[in-house]
């Protein structure tokens, strides 16, 4: 059904009128004209098919119909203001629902550790985190914003960028002593390769390596491909072969030594992870906050968001 915002505007002028038992209070309590208070009423009236006021120079009273629809409506009007409320407070107040659209690989390796304690200091607040392989239609999907990386949909979306983080080339030890460390990317040809799977492309991700401007790209080939980066990482530490992963989430297996940057000498190749949501405008405070909380977890090198 058609939402009739003009029956809404005549009800919430008659709500004036019974509430101040005067067409003139009711005018200055709105804005309107007199006049203009009188003919919203009559609108309404016929809209309604009912007299709903009786009228005369020395009074004015709601007929029979006219008290109970106002009866009928006046709980409704009282919702849509508490309604209002609620929502002004959401610029201010972390609680309600909150439905992020998230990268699995920052899901797991860099805001799983962090959610019991986010979710303790907001006890108002729910989160749902829902991995997909694409951003999607934010709106339409019923997601607040999105936690992805790569470079931003074109679109009305607003990206703002957390971190960029270094791509990492990595094998482990025990594969380096069976098989000789490359020493230049153009070497990989020569060794196992372990892919990752690409959802949008629906084929591997390509390998490139970047250093002072110049770039290296090395077509993807290997027998091993995944779709699940913890498989990936695994297959990895357990020496099936060289992988290319990020380097947020895995600084502890690259302390610990157990996966090898095999080129330091080519950092350039970065991968930027953005926060996105439909507007800038009054902005709920339970997306910022989860936004600051994404970026606490990013630690030093993340990018300040606000």
């Amino acid at each position: 059904m058609a939402f009739d915002g003009r029956l809404l505007s005549g009800v919430t002028v008659l709500a004036a009128v019974a509430e101040s038992g005067s067409f003139v209070r009711a005018a200055d309590a709105l804005g309107l004209s007199t006049s203009g208070v009188s003919r919203a009423i009559s609108r309404l009236e016929a809209r309604v098919g009912a007299r709903l006021l009786d009228r005369t120079t020395r009074s004015l009273t709601l007929t029979d119909q006219g008290r109970q629809f106002y009866e009928s409506v006046h709980p409704h009007l009282e919702g849509i203001e508490a309604a209002a409320v609620v929502a002004s407070g959401s610029t201010n107040i972390v609680r309600g629902r909150l439905r992020v659209n998230v990268d699995p690989y920052f899901s797991r390796y860099s805001l799983a550790g962090g959610l019991t304690g986010f979710l303790d200091r907001y006890p108002d607040l729910s989160l749902e985190l829902i991995m997909r392989d694409d951003v999607g239609d934010l709106v339409a999907d019923g997601f607040d914003l999105a936690v992805r990386f790569g470079q931003p949909p074109g679109g009305s979306l607003i990206a703002r960028k957390l971190i960029d983080t270094r791509v990492l080339t990595v094998a482990s030890p025990d594969y380096i002593a069976r098989h000789g460390r490359p020493a230049h990317p153009d070497d990989l040809s020569g060794h196992k390769r372990i892919l990752f799977y690409n959802p949008v492309t629906r084929r591997p991700f390509e390998w490139e390596f970047w250093r002072k401007g110049k770039v290296v790209e090395i077509a993807a080939s290997g027998r091993l491909m995944v779709s699940d980066v913890g498989a990936m990482i695994a297959a990895c530490a357990a020496g099936a072969g060289i992988a290319q992963i990020l380097a947020i989430g895995t600084e502890d297996l690259m302390r610990g030594g157990d996966l090898i940057d095999l080129f330091p000498d080519w950092p350039g190749e970065l991968f930027s992870l953005y926060a996105l949501y439909p507007s800038r405008r009054h902005l709920a405070a339970k997306v910022r906050t989860f936004i600051e909380f994404c970026l606490s977890t990013l630690g030093k090198d993340a990018v300040s968001a606000f």
